[in-house]
């Protein structure tokens, strides 16, 4: 297992996206926009995020279990509306 080792550096943003696994192993996406609770959504939303948004810094989840699936934060800035 790699030791994760967070940013010094503080950075702003909008909404964090989570991609964990729940006990019986299925992928669940969670969308938290800051100062408010977490939202569950679907899969194509996710990707669709992660496709199409500015992402500032993706913190992986590690768990325990070897063969455990990739879990992540990812954490992301709206678009200027320029």
């Amino acid at each position: 297992m790699l030791p994760y080792i967070p940013s010094p550096i503080e950075f702003e943003y909008d909404s964090v996206y989570r991609a964990i696994v729940n006990k019986s192993g299925r992928m669940q996406y969670y969308k938290i926009d800051k100062g408010r609770g977490r939202k569950r959504i679907s899969r194509s939303e996710f990707s669709r995020m992660y496709n199409n948004s500015n992402i500032i810094a993706i913190r992986p989840i590690q768990d325990d279990s070897p063969l455990s699936p990739i879990q992540m934060d990812i954490y992301v800035k709206s678009k200027d509306p320029r």
